[in-house]
């Protein structure tokens, strides 16, 4: 359906709804959790590591990243869920391919940190 609300209202909506699924997520989903402490975490440390405004940003930008994925895989597995609880392979492939992307979503994440940490380490 389509949202009646048009302008600056339908903003002010669409920022109701994706604080609904902060929230939603927050509480229904530990992996998600875990990824906001560690951004949490990891967010000073990215100061220290960056020499520049840019290297800051993709330290930022591949942490989000990991919890943008984790959010559409939660949607995903919610939509399974609510689907039925029975067994069917395709529920079951498709759970696997949101968890798949968070995995190399954690690998690009793995990727940026780890080269930054190099360098500022070793060259």
């Amino acid at each position: 359906m389509k949202s009646p609300h048009t302008g600056f209202k339908r903003v002010i909506y669409a920022a109701r709804y994706s604080w609904k699924g902060f929230k939603s997520t927050w509480k229904h989903e530990a992996a998600f959790r875990q990824e906001v402490w560690l951004f949490a975490l990891l967010l000073p440390v990215a100061f220290w590591l960056s020499e520049t405004l840019l290297e800051w940003i993709a330290l930022i930008a591949v942490l989000l990243l990991v919890m943008v994925v984790e959010l559409l895989n939660s949607a995903v597995e919610s939509v399974v869920d609510r689907v039925g609880s029975d067994f069917h392979k395709l529920s079951g492939r498709a759970k696997d391919q949101g968890s798949a992307a968070v995995l190399i979503s954690f690998v690009i994440a793995f990727m940026v940190w780890g080269g930054m940490l190099f360098n500022k380490l070793f060259a």
